[in-house]
């Protein structure tokens, strides 16, 4: 039997969480080791330690901590590093996730040295090109030869751009984060210290809303409102956004804790009446534990849940989220269709890629 030797890079919060359940499936199979890198991209133990202290994740092989400075910066510094560990550990395959900068120089770096690509979360699209995520994953596609697509509306986006003539495989998996949500349901802890009943969990921290001060301004205050009118705001706060609020000389006035681990944060999703947010997978989170959202974004990847009337996509002014809010607070929603594949993701992305190595 011939072993197939994959290098995982990973570098943010989610993907920890996406490689953790595929992790589980690669450590069962006979045919596949997996190598796992770190970029280092979330480098404080509340975002990147404590998730693989909590979710089991074998502790990294390759630890490069990259992080800080401008994005091209950070991208470039990723690329070399991982260059230099691919030439050391000469891998099958690279197996990269999502959509940050660590994808990115994962997936340049393996390409620029002919090593095969799978990209976990392919064929997602904002079709905002003043994203920084939007280029990531755009790129990452491009060089990679397995797509492996949580939805039908991540398939129907390659198509469009013409991988159905490609050689690259185009495979609907389904979504790794319900495979976690269904795993982890049961062991999820609460947050320490108390926390008000019927609460709304939000999560503010994508650079669009916080490194603009007028959606800023705007999106503290909907969250002041709402917090004081209409039901508790708990808002796990990442300490660059607090910065950002400090320095624009904004009071918010919310339950503020720190950033969670992700068990503590299946336990937000699980009893809140409401999420709040201008995250990419609290989204789907939230779907997954049958809680309404309202996103404080212009565009989503997540078509299907708008498309499904589970999410509502409110841009950061004011009126328009406090509005949202009053019209879901409390609503649940059900996931008839299995929008997601059910829970069996990170067992088919294995699957395809055993058969790829042979």
């Amino acid at each position: 039997m011939t072993m197939q030797r994959i290098l995982t890079i990973i570098g943010a919060r989610p993907q920890f969480i996406k490689a953790c359940m595929v992790s589980r499936v690669i450590r069962q199979a006979d045919d596949i080791e997996e190598i796992m890198l770190h970029t280092g991209q979330h480098f404080d133990a509340n975002m990147s330690d404590i998730f693989f202290n909590q979710l089991s994740i074998p502790r990294p092989d390759i630890q490069l901590n990259v992080h800080g400075g401008s994005h091209g910066e950070m991208t470039g510094r990723m690329l070399a590093e991982i260059e230099r560990a691919l030439i050391k550990h000469k891998p099958d395959r690279v197996l990269v996730y999502g959509d940050t900068n660590s994808t990115l120089a994962g997936a340049l770096a393996a390409a620029k040295l002919h090593i095969p690509v799978a990209h976990i979360e392919a064929g997602l699209r904002s079709f905002n090109m003043e994203m920084p995520e939007e280029i990531n994953r755009i790129l990452t596609d491009q060089v990679s030869d397995l797509l492996f697509c949580p939805t039908e509306a991540a398939v129907q986006n390659l198509n469009k751009e013409g991988f159905a003539s490609k050689s690259a495989q185009v495979l609907q998996v389904g979504d790794v984060m319900q495979d976690s949500a269904l795993l982890f349901a049961e062991q999820a802890i609460p947050p320490a210290g108390e926390l008000p009943e019927g609460f709304i969990l939000a999560t503010l921290h994508r650079a669009e809303n916080t490194d603009d001060p007028e959606r800023l301004e705007a999106i503290v205050a909907a969250l002041n409102e709402i917090n004081s009118t209409f039901a508790p705001v708990v808002l796990p706060l990442h300490p660059r956004t607090r910065k950002l609020i400090a320095q624009s000389d904004l009071e918010l006035h919310a339950h503020l804790i720190d950033p969670v681990g992700y068990l503590e944060m299946v336990w937000l999703l699980d009893h809140c009446e409401l999420v709040l947010t201008d995250s990419g997978g609290v989204q789907k989170e939230a779907f997954f534990f049958g809680k309404a959202c309202v996103t404080m974004r212009d565009q989503t990847e997540w078509v299907e849940l708008i498309n499904a009337g589970a999410n509502e996509l409110v841009g950061a002014g004011k009126d328009k989220i406090i509005d949202a809010v009053t019209r879901n607070l409390g609503r649940k929603v059900q996931d008839a269709e299995q929008l997601y594949g059910g829970g069996k993701a990170a067992e088919r992305i294995v699957s395809e890629m055993a058969k790829a190595g042979t």
